[in-house]
């Protein structure tokens, strides 16, 4: 049994669904069927939001699911589970001209200029900002003109594989700005690029191509202005 699987007993023990689960934890909805290998930054958070879980366990498969109280182990049923998580903190988030700054790290480190709006969303996770999309790799995931709400990396060996990122590389003296999955590479000293879109293959990039990153924690969709 994978830490995935020991996800899912978690999500059974619980008795909510998988989307109630991602609310309650803080993570993106569908995001145990993306990926294989569950990181500890993940990890962490599932062990803060449900404190009963034994560490051990989850991470090694080893000993009972819960803790051990001393008064003996024993599951509690759950017999209300709110909507929604009470919120820990309230933010507002600047919406930034991305066209106007000349790259992205030119945005992170001007956190203060081309902020064209605010937004305010109950619940979110941290975050430092938010922008419009361009282009349709990630369609119909997301689309040209969605808001995309985004938290710096700011150390690239905290890299998560699997999550979707905001990245700004470089490549024979041209310069991108996308949004992508981050997977692992076979080449060494590369990352893999992936869109959502199957009419855009996955490339291969160096590290040293990337100047930053920041990894998407939700999206906006305006669907009509009426």
């Amino acid at each position: 049994m994978g830490v995935t699987d020991r996800i899912r007993r978690i999500i059974e023990y619980k008795r909510i669904s998988s989307r109630q689960f991602c609310l309650e934890v803080g993570i993106a909805n569908g995001y145990l069927d993306k990926v294989k290998d569950v990181g500890s930054e993940k990890l962490l958070k599932i062990l803060k939001t449900y404190p009963e879980i034994n560490p051990e366990w989850l991470l090694t498969g080893n000993g009972p699911m819960l803790r051990d109280t001393g008064a003996g182990s024993f599951e509690v049923t759950r017999i209300h589970t709110p909507p929604y998580p009470e919120p820990e903190f309230e933010q507002t988030i600047n919406l930034y001209d991305i066209n106007a700054a000349a790259n992205l790290q030119t945005l992170f480190e001007q956190g203060n200029q081309n902020i064209i709006g605010k937004i305010s969303i109950p619940n979110l996770p941290r975050c430092d900002g938010a922008v419009y999309l361009r282009g349709d790799s990630m369609y119909p995931l997301l689309k040209s003109g969605d808001i995309i709400i985004y938290k710096v990396l700011n150390n690239i060996e905290n890299l998560t594989y699997g999550e979707m990122y905001l990245i700004d590389y470089a490549i024979d003296g041209d310069d991108y700005l996308a949004v992508k999955y981050i997977n692992a590479s076979e080449i060494e000293h590369h990352v893999l690029l992936v869109s959502y879109n199957p009419h855009f293959s996955p490339m291969d990039i160096p590290l040293s191509a990337i100047r930053s990153l920041a990894i998407v924690k939700a999206s906006v969709r305006i669907n009509t202005m009426i």
